[in-house]
């Protein structure tokens, strides 16, 4: 019995088709990292920025190698070279923990906590701050120093009610007697406000040279 094969035919070469040309490797990878470099500057620029915890102004919230994102477009899209901002999901609010430009110096970011907003009538008196005339208290406060520093020497503990303009806020660092903060430098202007601090995803402890685990994920609040 005779073993039957297929005879490949070969079709008129008037109608055959040119060989695929392969990308080269070199142009596969270019375009495969320009396109990973887009998608991060669109994520950083528009909705996710990580930043990293470098003094305890924050503590015990936040503490020293704490490294966060922060929601850039939960209080809006910012348009470059446009001073306006779209697709606003709220405005920010008491209580929220904020990265904004400093104003003294545009190029750092501080971040801080929302104390007032715009309208509010901030004042300390002794360590405690009212907003609107009530006691404003808020459970990540902390105090670390004992003693009381008059007014006439420096705000920290004491200082005269100030009204928080429009579009702006009055912050404050839960460590209260160790934050460079709006009792210093008055307001945060909306504009300056990069974003929300919402997560931890990393930590390290530099005194222990070991990763502080349990903060790991931890939301900020």
């Amino acid at each position: 019995m005779e073993d039957l094969q297929k005879t490949p035919q070969t079709p008129p070469s008037s109608v055959q088709p040119e060989p695929l040309k392969k990308k080269g490797l070199i142009r596969e990878y270019a375009e495969s990292i320009a396109i990973a470099v887009l998608l991060a500057l669109v994520i950083r620029t528009y909705l996710v920025q990580a930043f990293k915890i470098p003094s305890g102004s924050m503590e015990d919230t936040l503490a020293i190698g704490d490294h966060l994102l922060v929601s850039k477009f939960i209080y809006g899209t910012k348009i470059p070279f446009v001073d306006k901002r779209v697709l606003t999901i709220r405005e920010p609010r008491r209580g929220d923990v904020i990265v904004f430009e400093y104003p003294e110096d545009p190029s750092k970011d501080f971040i801080k906590r929302i104390i007032g907003v715009p309208g509010d009538v901030v004042e300390g008196k002794e360590k405690k701050v009212y907003v609107n005339g009530k006691l404003y208290e808020n459970p990540h406060e902390i105090h670390k120093e004992k003693d009381l520093i008059p007014k006439e020497m420096n705000p920290r503990d004491t200082f005269a009610p100030v009204t928080v303009p429009a579009d702006s806020y009055f912050v404050m660092g839960d460590n209260r007697d160790r934050s460079y903060d709006s009792r210093f430098w008055k307001f945060v202007r909306r504009d300056q406000i990069k974003g929300l601090a919402f997560i931890k995803y990393w930590s390290w402890d530099r005194d222990k040279l070991r990763p502080r685990f349990g903060s790991i994920g931890r939301l900020i609040n």
